[in-house]
């Protein structure tokens, strides 16, 4: 038992870890995209090829000047980017970032935990980030701020209805809500993207509205609303706002690689390497491989596809995705039934 706790906080604080140092090298890799797809050079001034850029950013937010505006209200303004940075960090408890390993005669998870409600907490956690949001724009008694806050919190309950109906189809198609047990059922290439291509395609979209990312990013809209809901912060108020979006498009991915893209599983693999603990780091290493190309696929887009207008996005939402994942959602139900029915009369 006490193996187990020790082993559990210790794959806790790894995984925080990591998720820190993606979060904040994805905002150098991101500058980088920009500057590739712009014909630029990029940062380049700290460290070789401007490595150390997201240190110097993360100094430069610590030594900045904290402002709270006189006319806020001071409390729910701290706890605002307090609660984004929480739920961000608490999604990944339940992702499985590759096989078990096995080491003497104990088996250790790569998943804090394997929840078989795991769809539902991750759910559940990611509807509480938009509080962070909500409460921080209206805290800075600002019409900006209001208006970015307003913004992200109709956007999100919009666009989680459509993706809400894409997992339920992914759930017909799996029978679990359990993310270990949807990892583990995508051996070979029995990638879920093969059977549910449609609900893919809608968590994706629904995933860019639900992190804020272009085009979809209109709750920080510059051109409209100065900074959106956070342009009262400052110093590392403003980097936990700005920290909890990275955060989240890389669980985002995550999550993404793990319902459709098979998570740790790699097709062949098996046939050349028979060692448990070696398949085991080299599914690893595929997670990260997936996760790191849809971060690249989230960057790609924000620097290629225009923001929406607020009335595209709305009528992108609920005219055209929920129509679309009840279509999917009917579609895997009659699917299903026909195979079903092909199984019984084999049967007999």
């Amino acid at each position: 038992m006490q193996d187990f706790i020790i082993y559990k906080g210790l794959l806790a604080i790894i995984i925080f870890a990591i998720t820190l140092v993606v979060a904040m090298y994805s905002t150098y890799a991101e500058r980088k995209v920009a500057a590739f797809l712009q014909d630029r050079v990029g940062p380049d001034r700290a460290g070789p090829f401007g490595i150390l850029q997201p240190l110097a950013d993360g100094v430069k937010m610590f030594m900045k000047e904290e402002l709270i505006p006189s006319v806020s209200n001071k409390t729910l303004f701290i706890i605002g980017p307090g609660i984004s940075m929480l739920t961000a960090c608490m999604t990944g408890t339940v992702i499985p970032w590759g096989p078990a390993l096995t080491i003497g005669d104990k088996i250790y998870s790569l998943q804090l935990t394997n929840l078989n409600i795991g769809i539902l907490y991750l759910f559940g956690v990611i509807s509480l980030g938009v509080y962070g949001i909500m409460i921080g724009g209206w805290a800075s008694n600002n019409k900006f701020s209001l208006l970015g806050a307003i913004r992200a919190s109709s956007q999100m309950i919009s666009y989680e209805v459509a993706m809400g109906l894409s997992i339920i189809a992914l759930v017909m198609t799996t029978g679990t809500l359990s993310l270990g047990e949807i990892a583990a059922q995508q051996t070979g290439w029995h990638w879920n993207i093969l059977v549910q291509p449609l609900g893919c395609l809608i968590f994706i979209i629904c995933a860019f509205a639900e992190t804020n990312r272009a085009p979809f990013d209109l709750p920080e809209c510059e051109t409209e609303l100065v900074g959106g809901y956070h342009t009262e912060y400052s110093s590392m108020k403003l980097g936990f706002f700005l920290f909890a979006e990275y955060i989240n498009m890389f669980i985002s991915s995550a999550v993404i690689s793990t319902f459709y893209f098979g998570g740790y599983n790699m097709p062949f693999i098996g046939r050349f390497v028979h060692d448990p603990n070696a398949l085991a780091i080299l599914g690893v290493v595929f997670m990260f491989a997936k996760v790191f190309f849809f971060i690249f696929f989230f960057m790609w887009v924000r620097w290629t596809i225009p923001r929406f207008r607020y009335d595209q996005l709305m009528n992108l939402g609920w005219k055209i995705l929920i129509p679309i994942s009840i279509l999917n959602l009917v579609l895997t139900g009659v699917f299903g039934m026909r195979h079903e029915i092909m199984n019984y009369f084999s049967s007999l």
